[in-house]
């Protein structure tokens, strides 16, 4: 391959060297690095007038039951005590996410491209857990 110099040398860096997969574990230590920014997203999201009441609404009662006591599945459940949790802040956030307000999630976003892009891979992963006569009773 030659790159604009007429190096013929030149390959990409992502042809040369695949990015190692990443385990679990790393995966789960970077999704957790990016609960600060969550927290400032969904913050900022219900300080915004530009965003409708109706969203603000489901984002509050989210926060209201993640932060709560009572859950469906209680938390000391190892493996599934957040399962829970992470599925409604999906549904909420995939509003969201998917929603007319998409450019404003954009705008309040503190964290990188590539870290907003874990948090919707996240987000679709609780999404596709909620059985489907459910998300289509949800507002879009």
């Amino acid at each position: 391959m030659v790159d604009a110099t007429g190096d013929p040398g030149f390959e990409p860096i992502d042809q040369r060297v695949p990015a190692p997969p990443r385990t679990y574990r790393e995966l789960a230590l970077e999704a957790a690095l990016l609960i600060p920014n969550l927290v400032k997203l969904i913050t900022r999201l219900l300080r915004d007038p530009r965003v409708p009441i109706k969203r603000k609404v489901a984002l509050g009662l989210v926060l209201g039951y993640v932060v709560s006591p009572i859950d469906l599945i209680p938390d000391f459940v190892i493996g599934l005590g957040r399962i829970d949790d992470i599925v409604l802040i999906s549904v909420a956030l995939d509003q969201m996410l998917n929603g007319p307000e998409a450019p404003l999630v954009f705008e309040h976003w503190d964290g990188s491209i590539d870290s907003l892009d874990l948090v919707r891979s996240v987000v679709a992963w609780g999404v596709e857990i909620v059985p489907s006569v459910v998300t289509r009773m949800l507002p879009r």
